[in-house]
């Protein structure tokens, strides 16, 4: 008599290494300082070389988020305001 086939393996459970490498923040009717608190608050859960897209409607992003990257050391990779939207990229510094 045969044996049935085996259930498939189930995956590994996820790891920081398994997680995404762009993450979006939805900013949009938060005002200064607010969208920065969360940009912080999001990208210390990334690996480094993720990058965090932020888009909010307070055109103080504009600012703030340069700024923040100068401070921190992470990279802003893109900035622009379009149609009330301002969104941002940010990619993580390799040590923080």
């Amino acid at each position: 008599m045969s044996r049935p086939p085996s259930p498939p393996p189930e995956a590994p459970p996820a790891s920081a290494a398994d997680a995404p490498s762009e993450v979006h923040l939805d900013a949009r009717g938060l005002l200064c300082p607010l969208p920065v608190l969360l940009a912080a608050r999001e990208i210390a859960k990334l690996p480094a070389g993720g990058r965090l897209v932020v888009e909010g409607d307070d055109l103080g992003i504009l600012e703030d988020l340069p700024s923040w990257c100068a401070e921190t050391g992470h990279r802003l990779v893109s900035i622009g305001a379009e149609g009330g939207l301002v969104r941002g990229v940010v990619e993580k510094a390799g040590g923080a």
